[in-house]
């Protein structure tokens, strides 16, 4: 019965009487898995590379196919990324002419009794196999010997990061992929000839845009041997959008605010003073934040230039406020002052003549009074000093809005080149 099954699938490639024509082909897997079991048993040693015998090097073919790119954080100086690493190389012992179709697999026990290349990743500091739900292995063994390796793997990646231009900083990070125990005379690293790293269709990162992907070789030399090493490049740009609303923009409002007291009046001494100090220590709590976030770095970022010179600014309208004030305070025209002489009524008639009189002795003074005048007008400065506190706030009003503005371009010209 099963042969005649097996014959009319052959011949129409239907099912008969419910029995499925993949019955044949596992039964040819099957024969293929026992071929392939066979090969492993015989004179097959995982220890010696499949070009031992020719005292060549193995050549292995990577290519990296990236799930997820990003956290990457400037404290700590790395990234995460989850990502498939694949290896293709020859193998002549696992070639059979029996094997008539390539054998995908993912039996831990198989992947332990092949050669493989055993790489590791240099500049990884963290590094996770994924076992959900099952190991994230494949082995694919092609009819001519060819093998397929494949893994998943999540993993950290140092990167060291120059922030001297922070936020408007761009980045390359890199990862590598090295060869632990076999010497460039043994084993060979070469990346995939047509597109070797591959980003997942999708792939965004929040801070960051990936402007190009640069696969190059590197050599990782030590003093028992020189062993073969690739190295992905990642050519990062910082995105602003973000820097934008949450750092330039706030602070700019905020000198903006402190250049309305050049409005107030001079006098206006508690209105200003409140001002002045409000955005002083909104500025400063503003640069707190933002530092916080950063690592303590020995040079000067993009982003201390830009917070410093708002807190000048701030901090320079606040002193100018104090100038005037003290300008106005201290040449202000004070008022005469004189004293004047109430006399004690005599004989129930008041003396209304002044003190100068000649019947002076023969009055009693009751009190005294001070009577305040206008000053004369050529008792007053030839430069009234109020006006030039006047004239001060009005030059500031035009001054620092030109000077702030001059400030932008230099800085958005130098940073953003």
């Amino acid at each position: 019965m099963l042969v005649q099954v097996w014959i009319i699938c052959v011949g129409v490639g239907a099912v008969f009487h419910g029995v499925d024509c993949s019955f044949q082909k596992r039964g040819i897997k099957m024969d293929h898995l026992q071929i392939l079991d066979g090969l492993l048993k015989k004179d097959y040693d995982r220890r010696a590379t499949p070009t031992n015998h020719l005292n060549n090097a193995t050549n292995v073919l990577c290519e990296l196919y990236i799930r997820s790119f990003g956290s990457i954080s400037p404290v700590t100086m790395d990234y995460e990324v989850d990502l498939y690493l694949r290896q293709k190389w020859q193998d002549e012992r696992l070639k059979h002419s029996a094997i008539t179709e390539s054998l995908d697999l993912n039996d831990p026990n198989l992947v332990k009794a092949i050669w493989k290349p055993e790489v590791y990743f240099p500049n990884a500091k963290h590094a996770e196999f994924q076992f959900v739900t099952v190991p994230n292995v494949l082995v694919r063994i092609n009819p001519d010997g060819e093998i397929l390796y494949m893994l998943r793997l999540k993993l950290t990646f140092s990167c060291m990061m120059d922030l001297s231009k922070f936020p408007l900083d761009s980045q390359v990070c890199t990862m590598e992929v090295a060869s632990f125990s076999k010497t460039t005379e043994e084993l060979k690293l070469e990346w995939k000839s047509v597109n070797p790293i591959i980003m997942g269709r999708g792939l965004k990162m929040p801070q960051f845009e990936i402007v190009e992907i640069q696969a190059t070789d590197c050599q990782e030399s030590f003093q028992i041997g020189n062993y073969s090493c690739l190295v992905a490049e990642f050519y990062l740009s910082r995105s602003v959008g973000f820097h934008l609303v949450q750092s330039y923009l706030p602070t700019i409002l905020i000198v903006v605010i402190s250049w309305v007291s050049f409005w107030m009046d001079v006098d206006s001494v508690p209105g200003r003073t409140t001002l002045g100090v409000t955005t002083l220590l909104a500025v400063s709590s503003q640069s707190s934040g933002i530092q916080s976030g950063l690592p303590q770095v020995s040079y000067v970022k993009a982003i201390d230039v830009w917070m410093g010179t708002c807190t000048a600014f701030v901090f320079c309208a606040l002193l100018e406020f104090t100038f005037v004030n003290y300008m106005w305070r201290k040449y202000q025209p004070e008022p005469m002052r004189r004293l004047i002489a109430i006399p004690e009524p005599v004989n129930g008639e008041a003396n209304t003549k002044g003190s100068n009189d000649e019947n002076v002795n023969m009055v009693t003074v009751k009190k005294m009074i001070i009577q305040e005048e206008p000053v004369d007008q050529y008792c007053r400065p030839k430069v009234n000093q109020a006006m030039v506190a006047r004239t001060i706030d009005e030059y500031s009003r035009f001054v620092f809005p030109v000077a702030f503005l001059i400030f932008n371009i230099f800085y958005w010209s130098y940073y953003l080149v």
